[in-house]
């Protein structure tokens, strides 16, 4: 059963948000968004090599031969999330920002899928899937809609 897992993602996109709101904080406290996000990253790298060195095993690289070098930007492709996302939040407000992330990603995820990108499984998309989506975007303009009041 896979209910506990969809619970876990769940609390994950929680962790996520919390995680980006102290990005966020962390930027506009130091006055430098550009030089918060490196320290955000100097700080996860280190956690990330602890992380790696309690798994450490002989031959742990072997495999990277086998990554093709464009995957391999996903660091990169994260450093830039983590920025864009935490520079946001000050501005238009952390409720704005991930409700209009998890739109994108319910509709990258949807493309994903449907071509089976990445190594997910293949699940063709549906009219019930675009009109799903549909309403999630309404719903992402209802929630994050502000009156202009000039």
């Amino acid at each position: 059963m896979k209910t506990p897992l969809y619970g876990l993602t769940v609390f994950l996109g929680i962790v996520l948000a919390v995680h980006m709101g102290m990005n966020g904080k962390v930027m506009s406290s130091m006055g430098n968004a550009r030089v918060g996000n490196a320290l955000f990253w100097c700080i996860g790298a280190l956690g990330a090599v602890v992380i790696g060195a309690t798994g450490w095993q002989a031959g742990a690289f072997g495999g990277l031969k086998d990554v093709n070098p464009i995957l391999l930007t996903a660091g990169l492709m994260g450093a830039c999330l983590v920025f864009g996302i935490g520079w946001l939040i000050p501005q238009v407000g952390a409720g704005a920002v991930m409700i209009a992330l998890l739109a994108g990603q319910i509709l990258g995820g949807m493309v994903m899928s449907h071509f089976g990108w990445l190594g997910s499984p293949v699940k063709p998309i549906s009219l019930t899937n675009v009109i799903g989506a549909l309403v999630m975007v309404g719903g992402v303009l209802l929630a994050t809609w502000e009156r202009n009041s000039n």
